[in-house]
């Protein structure tokens, strides 16, 4: 458990203090978050090959695909609103979540092959 508590905080998987990112990005001012080349603790190298993070963008698909489902179950199913409303939900919603998924697939690739 305390590996996914590891992953989801972005904390290296060699050591569990350096963190992964530099900074957490500003979506308002459409800024990705920088990553570490190496742990700053550890000396940890994140990325393997050139091409690595290629496979994290699949698990940010998935992390986006179960979000966008989860809001059209309680969004259209449980509060009823309409499927315009809906689909301007689910489009905000993975407007505002990119960062978080864009830094939590990358997260959760390097913890797969470590």
């Amino acid at each position: 458990m305390s590996k996914v508590i590891d992953a989801l905080n972005c904390k290296c998987p060699n050591c569990k203090k350096g963190n992964i990112f530099m900074n957490g990005g500003n979506l308002l001012l459409f800024k990705i978050p920088k990553m570490n080349n190496k742990c700053p603790e550890c000396n940890y190298k994140f990325e393997r090959e050139v091409g690595f993070f290629f496979g994290a963008m699949f698990v940010s698909y998935a992390l986006a695909a179960a979000q966008m489902i989860t809001s059209l179950v309680v969004f259209w199913y449980f509060i009823d609103l309409s499927p315009l409303r809906v689909f301007a939900i689910i489009g905000v919603l993975a407007f505002l979540l990119s960062t978080f998924n864009f830094k939590l697939s990358r997260s959760i690739w390097i913890y797969l092959f470590y």
